[in-house]
């Protein structure tokens, strides 16, 4: 069976349609499908995490299962990042190509199974992890992003506590000199975590 993170997700049937978002008083027009995640639009977890945090223009951002697109293409528009995204799912690379030219966002875009094809370093990783895809996967994530992180570079994440944020929060403190939550809100913390 497909799932939203798994890579064959272009066999399903489409129903391809728009969705339009606000983030910080700029308005989005995205496409969407069945077989990525969020398909009705921009999830609360991605907003919230849109809403907490900055990049500076300077910057090498990574969207880490990048999905449809939201949070990599906001970035990019929003703070002129250099933003590289990355998913496993072939439906969802097609629709972030789409949408980054949709939206005039000046991206990177790559299909991985999280970083299998990712190379060089960034100041910023970036990341809705796919919760439904087990710690197993979502944990080797935290761990290797260490690895993909510029001296000063930081780790966000965004995750529900009823979807294991106080176990993810545990484990990236054991990966992590300094982690702490900058912001919460409905039960979404969104966690940074400093190399």
């Amino acid at each position: 069976m497909s799932h939203y993170y798994s890579k064959d997700n272009d066999r399903l049937e489409s129903e391809k349609h728009p969705v339009r978002f606000v983030v910080k008083e700029h308005p989005f027009t995205m496409m969407t499908d069945k077989g990525v995640f969020s398909k009705s639009g921009l999830d609360f977890g991605s907003r919230v995490l849109l809403e907490a945090i900055e990049t500076l223009a300077s910057e090498s951002v990574l969207d880490l299962g990048c999905g449809y697109g939201p949070i990599g293409i906001v970035i990019q528009v929003l703070y002129g990042s250099n933003v590289t995204m990355v998913d496993i799912n072939d439906r969802a690379i097609k629709l972030t190509t789409e949408n980054a030219k949709l939206c005039k966002a000046e991206v990177k875009v790559l299909q991985s199974d999280g970083f299998s094809n990712v190379s060089g370093v960034f100041d910023a990783i970036i990341t809705n992890p796919p919760i439904r895809a087990g710690k197993k996967i979502i944990y080797d994530w935290f761990h290797k992003s260490k690895d993909f992180l510029s001296e000063n570079g930081r780790l966000i994440v965004v995750i529900n506590k009823n979807q294991g944020a106080p176990s993810a929060m545990n484990e990236l403190l054991s990966i992590y000199s300094h982690v702490e939550v900058i912001t919460k809100k409905s039960g979404y913390l969104v966690i940074s975590c400093q190399k």
